[in-house]
């Protein structure tokens, strides 16, 4: 269970979940504890209409986010989940949820919605009062997702509809405008939520037209600002200013204070027979106020220094305006799907406490890794729940889901998935790229991964890929123990000598038990070779998110506010 959010900050940890979102925000996450959820749920972006809403065909497994897939089909955990968003959430979301189902039938696009209702009902429990969410989706299916989200927080809490737009088009524009852009929804827990103004530098364009004058003292840059009230009927404000001039009109200001700043020598005449303007420097204002349209932030691609290749990955950039525009240094962030990590690194950078969720062990261990390697000594103490810590838990995971059981194995000996999706493997479940430190080559190691029954054919079939890659060194992984017929076969397989120093021998086939990692057993391999199995993240040092964005400089600001 989450810490008592009343504890001193040196007492929480922040906690990353190997695990469904639906189960880790039941069970571990209180009401009332979040600050901000920022999530970036799998919407099948390459998808088209057709293939969202044609029927399955045959027998589909259950609905299940695996590493860089991210379609949710009808099954089973579709229907459950939309019998309790039906039975469970907020009737306007009921009757729209069997609206749906009446238009659309037991579709692709249903399973998402089912799926996606749930987990959104849970997530505005564990919301604050004052917390906020941003959604991202692409146009495939944002229009449901709206309707989703104003039965859940309420129309009166929607704040924006952010436009993300990306430097590349998607698509090509032979049949249609090309695509290029994302959406961010922004609702808020109540009308009390926190919102903190971004800006940005000004454009030079602008400045040449809006901050024209100089001044010849000080050097200091500024523009006339308009003082005069739309507003015809506000008899309060309609007085004779400068005294004397007979110029009467509705100000925006008090006559006390229009006396205050004219005598400071903030409300001038600019020129001949003109009306009083504000003087407005340049300086004292915090930039352009970012709309709800972003254009100045680029997608990831693989020359970027923080590409991980992580296909759905996120710009630092995106996440790191959302986090300061919805909470504080110190409060709880929350990304329930959080993928490669980005909004938890980003959290980190700017004091935030965090938790990140992900139901696939490649995400959890790229976040782990990349935390490692961005911050370093400088990483807050965090909780690892749901990853296995022991046999019977790893036997749990493997009944549960042999996948990401799979992706969880190779990654606790350092090695990654051979494969993207589910089906044949070729006999290689991982690998390991590791490169000679003396001669300049790379090596490379594989790895089988098994959870179930063993059996030496299983370790000879092995011994044939060994020939067929021609590589060094092969690892059979085994949660049960192997017989003594499977040990004879890899001693069989021979050992690795490396020709510049064959004084060190290295078994070609090893098996390595789930029991052999636990207790600290490592796979045998040169000293010398160095791994490079994953990118490393790029170094980042912690800041103070707020700068000068909390110094609004409100005084300034009131001109417009009347």
């Amino acid at each position: 269970m989450l810490r008592s959010l009343g504890a001193a900050m040196e007492e929480w940890k922040n906690q990353l979940f190997f695990g469904d979102n639906l189960e880790v925000l039941r069970r571990h996450i209180p009401v009332g504890s979040v600050d901000l959820i920022y999530l970036d749920p799998p919407f099948n972006s390459n998808a088209t209409y057709n293939m969202l809403f044609k029927e399955p065909s045959g027998e589909q497994s259950a609905a299940q986010i695996a590493a860089f897939e991210d379609t949710w089909q009808w099954g089973p955990q579709a229907e459950e989940a939309f019998d309790e968003a039906v039975l469970a959430g907020p009737p306007p979301l009921a009757e729209l949820l069997k609206a749906l189902r009446q238009v659309l039938g037991r579709t692709n696009m249903l399973a998402y919605l089912s799926m996606m209702a749930v987990r959104l009902v849970e997530m505005h429990r564990v919301l604050k009062p004052t917390g906020s969410l941003f959604l991202h989706c692409d146009p495939t299916a944002s229009h449901y997702i709206k309707l989703i989200l104003d039965n859940i927080f309420s129309p009166k809490n929607f704040r924006n509809e952010i436009i993300w737009e990306r430097s590349q088009p998607k698509g090509h524009a032979t049949t249609r405008f090309s695509r290029c852009h994302d959406t961010i929804f922004f609702y808020s827990k109540s009308e009390k939520s926190v919102f903190n103004p971004i800006y940005k530098e000004h454009d030079p364009g602008y400045l040449e037209r809006h901050y024209r004058f100089v001044e010849p003292e000080t050097g200091r840059r500024y523009r006339f600002d308009n003082l005069i009230n739309p507003n015809k009927e506000r008899p309060n404000l309609t007085y004779e200013f400068p005294p004397g001039s007979g110029t009467v009109r509705v100000w925006r200001w008090t006559k006390e204070r229009m006396m205050q700043a004219w005598e400071a020598g903030r409300v001038v005449i600019p020129g001949k027979g003109e009306v009083v303007r504000y003087k407005r420097y340049l300086d004292e204002m915090s930039g352009t106020l970012i709309k709800d349209i972003w254009y100045d932030i680029e997608h990831l691609h693989g020359s970027s220094r923080e590409y991980m290749g992580y296909q759905t990955q996120k710009p630092e950039a995106l996440l790191e305006r959302i986090i300061r525009a919805g909470s504080h240094e110190g409060d709880v962030v929350l990304d329930p799907f959080c993928g490669c990590g980005t909004a938890v690194a980003v959290a980190e950078r700017l004091k935030r406490r965090w938790i990140g969720i992900d139901v696939t062990y490649l995400a959890i261990d790229l976040i782990r890794k990349g935390l490692r390697d961005s911050f370093k000594r400088e990483l807050a103490p965090y909780e690892e729940i749901g990853i296995p810590r022991d046999v019977p838990s790893a036997e749990r995971l493997f009944q549960l889901n042999p996948f990401q059981f799979e992706h969880w194995a190779l990654a606790a000996v350092g090695a990654r998935s051979a494969r993207e999706k589910r089906g044949a493997d070729r006999g290689i479940d991982g690998v390991m790229n590791l490169r000679d430190e003396y001669s300049g080559e790379y090596k490379k190691i594989i790895l089988q991964v098994k959870g179930g029954h063993v059996t030496v054919s299983q370790v000879r079939d092995l011994k044939g890929v060994l020939e067929r890659e021609k590589v060094e060194i092969g690892v059979f992984l085994t949660l049960k123990r192997p017989t003594r017929q499977m040990l004879r076969e890899a001693d069989d397989a021979g050992s690795f000598i490396d020709p510049q120093y064959p004084e060190h021998r290295f078994p070609r086939l090893q098996i390595l038990t789930l029991e052999d990692i636990f207790t600290g057993k490592k796979i045998a391999l040169p000293s010398w070779w160095s791994q490079e199995t994953f990118k490393r993240a790029a170094r980042r040092r912690k800041t103070n998110p707020e700068e000068a964005q909390n110094n609004l400089l409100k005084e300034l600001q009131e001109p417009y506010h009347f």
